[in-house]
């Protein structure tokens, strides 16, 4: 990630826009001739598949850069960025953002967040092998909830956006699965639910299920 100044500085580089809930941001297949630094709001990342199957990717929340990789590679995109909320982000053009990064000497930077994407893609598709569906919910609701909350752990954390689908697509199971995943999380006070709403009351208790040893926990 980038320091707070240098953050500051590259969202001087360009021009504020606002997405509506649902309106792809970034398009798979187009061109990187520019990138978004996210400023608020909440992204889905996914890879649309010939015959259109939806492959999730990752979330992404407010100090996110956006479509960076097509930007240094020169290639189209490989993924579509689409809104979960009303999102705001600062537009870069592609060949300015490049001339910020090498003048203020960030290149290490931005290879350290991409290895730890890297990271975090890996530790995915472990959870997925290997972890029973509530606690890949409860760590897929503990990640949207810090992006939410800019790092702070106060207060009661609302979700909304996300359709059980979506929530489906990110922990690798059935709509059905989720449903009976957020019923053992609710019964555990940890989580309500409504339509495409979330809202995480004891952040103490979801971390508890998001940690849980499943040979103890679940045996």
């Amino acid at each position: 990630m980038l320091s707070d100044e240098a953050w500051r500085e590259l969202r001087d580089q360009g021009a504020y826009r606002t997405f509506r809930e649902r309106s792809v941001m970034l398009r798979q297949g187009s061109a990187g001739t520019h990138l978004l630094a996210l400023t608020e709001g909440l992204a889905k990342v996914v890879c649309r598949e010939p015959g259109g199957v939806v492959t999730w990717l990752a979330f992404r929340g407010p100090g996110d850069l956006l479509g960076e990789v097509s930007v240094f590679s020169g290639t189209p995109r490989t993924a579509e960025v689409v809104a979960l909320t009303p999102c705001t982000a600062v537009v870069l053009e592609a060949e300015r953002f490049r001339r910020f990064i090498e003048q203020r000497g960030l290149v290490m930077d931005l290879m350290r967040q991409a290895l730890s994407r890297l990271r975090e893609s890996d530790a995915h598709r472990t959870e997925l092998l290997t972890l029973p569906l509530v606690v890949r919910l409860a760590r897929a609701l503990l990640r949207l909830a810090e992006l939410t909350m800019s790092g702070t752990e106060a207060g009661v954390v609302r979700l909304t956006g996300l359709s059980q689908e979506e929530i489906a697509q990110a922990t690798g199971v059935t709509r059905n699965a989720v449903i009976a995943g957020l019923q053992r999380l609710r019964e555990s006070g940890a989580v309500e639910t409504a339509r495409k709403v979330i809202v995480i009351k004891d952040m103490a208790v979801l971390r508890d299920w998001a940690t849980a040893d499943p040979k103890t926990k679940f045996a």
